[in-house]
């Protein structure tokens, strides 16, 4: 059995924000989304005391992380809201733990968060969003397989009023084998999907959810997920 000790499920946070029910500051929201066009856009390295979390960098529309060891299509025009995120969890883990300064090494970075409008927009639709995220495996006492990640998630998910499509099975892309999971919440006039994938790797969780208003949106943005991507392809 995993028990839930990490304080990010970053998975549950981003269907928050594709609903709009999870704003960012107005103020923090100044991002350009020509920066997931064909203009090169570098990620910050993130900010850890951990020296294996590898920020990753965007360009030409993909997202790259070489640590890692994959790359994410970014759909033309969308927002990028990455740094962000990881500066409300910090802010979060300082508030929580009463600290002057918040370890995320221990506990979870965002690699990328990506948004088909601005979050603080609101619309009829559902904001398809990106979200990949780094945690430490140690943040869940017993996890040894990328499906018991599943086990913490779907309690929070069915928390938020979602339903689970089946249980978590194992999902082949590429030379890779990972565990997915996919959920849905009917909010009266529209549908929001969301698929997550996880693999454990070099003592992290990582996950990638991705969230649409349809099926085929959803499996649209899983296509754009690859993985072998090269240390001189990610520069």
């Amino acid at each position: 059995m995993v028990c839930r000790r990490s304080r990010f499920l970053f998975p549950v946070f981003s269907a928050g924000l594709a609903l709009g029910v999870c704003t960012l500051p107005p103020d923090s929201l100044t991002q350009d989304s020509s920066s997931s066009k064909n203009k090169t856009h570098v990620s910050q390295r993130a900010r850890s005391t951990d020296p294996f979390i590898d920020a990753g960098s965007v360009s030409a529309g993909k997202y790259r992380n070489s640590s890692f060891g994959f790359t994410c299509t970014i759909p033309a025009g969308w927002v990028l809201r990455t740094e962000e995120m990881n500066a409300r969890s910090d802010e979060g883990a300082k508030a929580e733990n009463g600290q002057t300064a918040a370890d995320p090494g221990k506990g979870g970075r965002v690699l990328l968060a990506a948004f088909s409008r601005p979050p603080e927009v609101r619309a009829e639709d559902v904001n398809s969003s990106i979200l990949i995220a780094a945690e430490s495996a140690a943040s869940y006492p017993g996890l040894t397989d990328a499906a018991q990640y599943f086990g913490p998630l779907t309690e929070i998910t069915k928390a938020q009023g979602f339903e689970t499509d089946g249980e978590p099975y194992a999902f082949v892309i590429g030379t890779k084998t990972v565990a997915r999971g996919d959920f849905h919440k009917d909010v009266g006039t529209r549908m929001l999907r969301q698929s997550t994938l996880v693999m454990l790797v070099r003592g992290y969780a990582l996950s990638f959810t991705f969230i649409g208003g349809t099926d085929d949106d959803v499996e649209e943005l899983v296509q754009g997920l690859s993985f072998g991507v090269s240390a001189k392809s990610a520069k």
